[in-house]
C-alpha cells in the first residue's frame, strides 16, 4: 500500500534503487534455484513461485540496499514503539509464525511499504500526520495483510509467467514501487502493455484485500476501525493543497474513492466505543518531530509554542518533547527543569528515565547516568533502548569489559542489528579485543550494505597475530560468505 505526498528528493537517488532491487531478485534466484522452485503444493502456490527461504533472503537484501539510500531512524525508542505496535498486529493476525521486522524511514511524505520475509517500513510523516494512533494501527495493519496474505510471494508467481526479463523487470518495479510509487510506475511503464495491465489489475485486487484483511486485524487488536477510513478521507482532503494536482496515491488508484466509501461502510458495522491513545504514541510523535526537524532550534520553538498557548493534546508530551528539544539545542539547564517536572509527575515513565540519563551523559555525569540506568532495568529488566543505552553509558565510563557481558547476555535473546554491532565493537576494542572487535564492525558494514568495508574489516582480523585458530576459522567461512554477496553485487551492479 502507498500512502505518499509529493515530494522534492532527488529522483537521482531513488532511481539508483530501481536495477538493485530486479537484480537482487535474480540474484536470489541463481544464488538458490532448489529452493525457487519444485516446492511441494501445500494449498498455497505462491510458495512454487519463491520459497520463504529466498524470500526471506530477498527481504535481508533489500534492507541491506535501502540502507544505503534512505535514513532509517535508528532511536532504539523510536524502533521499540513501531516495533510494538506491529506485533501487536501480528499476534491477532491468522498468520503469526511469519517473522516481521518494522522500522520508521526519516522521511516526512506519507508512505509505508512491505518488502519480501516481512519487512515493513513506515515513514515518519505517517507518524506525524496521524491524528490518532489507530490512524497509524491502520496503516500498519494495511502492510501487515499484504504480507500475511503473500501479496508479494502472489507476484513472483505471476511474474514468472512471463520470461526472465520481463519477470526481473516486474518484480524490479513492484520492490520500487512499494518505497516509491512514481518511480515503480514508471519502471513498469517499460514493460509491454498487456503485461503492464496484468499487474495494475493484480495490484488493485491486493489493495482491495489488505483494506478488507487489514481492517478485521485492526478491530482484533483493539484499535478504532475508524482509523482506516480516516487516515484515506484526509489524504483524499489534502489533494486540495496541490493545485488541483492529487497526492500521487489519489491519481494512480482511480478506485480510492469507492475504497474509502467500502472502509468507511465496513467500519461503521463496529460498535462505537473510545480508543484512548496509548501514552507511547504522543511520547514517541514528540520524540520523532525533534528528530526530524532540520534544526534542533526548530523543535524548541514548536514545543514553547504549544506550552505558552496551550493547543496541546497531551501536556506531558508536549513538555517532553520539549525537553528533548532543549538537549538537542545545547540548553541542558532548561532541558533538566523540564525532565525534572515530568519525573515528578511519574518516577517510572522509562522515557523520561531515558531521557534524564541521556541528558547526564551529555554532561558527562557518567555514574549518574549508569545508576539511573541500572534502577530503570530493575523495572524494565528486558527493554532493549535501556539495554543498549546502559551499554554505552558503560563504555563511555571506561567500563568496556562490563559493556561487553551486558551486550552478549543480550544477543542470546534478541535480534541483531547494526546499533547492537556498532557498540559491541566499540565495547570490544576498548577492552583490548581487537580481533573481535573487527569481525563485528564485519557484520555492521554488512548490515548497512557496505560489503566491501565488511570484508576489509574481516581480513585485517585474520591477520593480526592476536588471531587465534577458532578466530581464523570464523573469519574464513564468514569471508567465504560475504565474499560470494560481493561478486553477486558485482555481476548485477554492472
Amino acid at each position: 500500500m502507498h500512502w505518499p505526498d509529493n515530494d522534492g528528493s532527488s529522483e537521482m537517488l531513488k532511481a539508483s534503487i530501481v536495477g538493485l532491487l530486479a537484480l537482487w531478485f535474480l540474484a536470489e534466484i541463481i544464488r538458490v534455484p532448489a529452493l525457487a522452485v519444485d516446492l511441494p503444493d501445500i494449498g498455497d502456490s505462491a510458495g512454487r513461485a519463491i520459497s520463504p527461504e529466498a524470500e526471506r533472503r530477498l527481504g535481508e537484501a533489500f534492507m541491506r540496499d535501502l540502507r544505503q539510500h534512505v535514513e532509517i531512524v535508528d532511536d532504539p525508542e523510536v524502533e521499540a514503539y513501531i516495533q510494538s505496535v506491529g506485533y501487536r498486529l501480528v499476534s491477532h493476525s491468522a498468520d503469526n509464525t511469519q517473522q516481521f521486522t518494522f522500522f520508521v524511514v526519516k522521511d516526512p511524505i506519507i508512505n509505508a511499504f512491505a518488502a519480501p520475509g516481512g519487512y515493513i517500513g513506515i515513514n515518519s510523516g505517517v507518524v506525524l500526520r496521524s491524528t490518532n494512533e489507530s490512524e497509524l494501527a491502520a496503516v500498519m495493519a494495511h502492510e501487515v495483510s499484504h504480507v500475511t496474505q503473500r501479496h508479494l510471494a502472489r507476484a513472483f508467481e505471476q511474474a514468472n509467467q512471463f520470461t526472465l526479463p520481463v519477470a526481473a523487470a516486474m518484480i524490479g518495479a513492484i520492490l520500487l514501487g512499494a518505497v516509491y510509487p512514481e518511480l515503480g510506475q514508471a519502471a513498469m511503464a517499460g514493460i509491454s502493455a498487456g503485461n503492464i495491465q496484468a499487474q495494475i489489475n493484480f495490484t488493485r485486487a491486493n489493495e482491495e484485500e489488505a483494506d478488507r484483511v487489514g481492517m478485521d486485524l485492526l478491530v482484533r487488536s483493539s484499535y478504532d476501525p475508524q482509523g482506516m477510513p480516516g487516515f484515506f478521507e484526509r489524504l483524499q482532503q489534502a489533494s486540495r493543497y496541490y493545485g488541483g494536482q492529487p497526492p500521487e496515491f489519489l491519481s494512480t488508484h482511480p478506485v480510492t474513492v469507492s475504497r474509502i466509501a467500502d472502509s468507511r461502510n465496513r467500519a461503521a458495522q463496529y460498535p462505537y466505543k473510545q480508543y484512548p491513545d496509548s501514552v507511547s504514541y504522543r511520547l514517541v510523535r514528540a520524540k520523532l518531530r525533534v528528530i526530524t526537524e532540520e534544526k534542533p532550534g526548530q523543535a524548541v520553538k514548536y514545543f514553547e509554542e504549544q506550552l505558552k498557548t496551550g493547543q496541546f493534546i497531551d501536556e506531558n508530551a508536549a513538555r517532553y518533547g520539549y525537553a528533548l528539544a532543549l538537549m538537542a539545542n545545547n540548553e541542558h539547564e532548561k532541558a533538566g527543569q523540564q525532565l525534572e517536572e515530568l519525573l515528578q509527575s511519574d518516577r517510572e515513565n522509562v522515557a523520561y528515565l531515558l531521557a534524564a540519563a541521556r541528558l547526564e551523559i551529555s554532561e558527562e555525569h557518567y555514574e549518574s547516568a549508569l545508576a539511573i540506568y541500572a534502577g530503570s532495568l530493575k523495572l524494565y529488566p528486558d527493554y532493549r533502548p535501556l539495554i543498549l543505552g546502559y551499554a554505552e553509558a558503560l563504555i563511555l565510563a571506561g567500563r568496556p569489559a562490563e559493556a561487553k557481558s551486558v551486550l552478549r547476555n543480550y544477543a542470546r535473546q534478541h535480534p541483531l542489528d547494526p546499533a547492537y554491532y556498532r557498540l559491541l565493537a566499540e565495547a570490544e576494542g576498548r577492552s583490548g579485543a581487537e580481533v573481535d572487535a573487527r569481525m563485528s564492525m564485519g557484520e555492521y558494514y554488512y548490515l548497512v550494505g557496505q560489503t566491501a568495508f565488511a570484508i576489509e574489516q574481516l581480513k585485517r582480523a585474520q591477520s593480526m597475530p592476536a588471531a587465534d585458530h577458532y578466530q581464523k576459522e570464523r573469519i574464513d567461512a564468514r569471508l567465504k560468505q560475504l565474499e560470494e554477496e560481493q561478486e553477486l553485487e558485482r555481476q548485477f551492479k554492472l
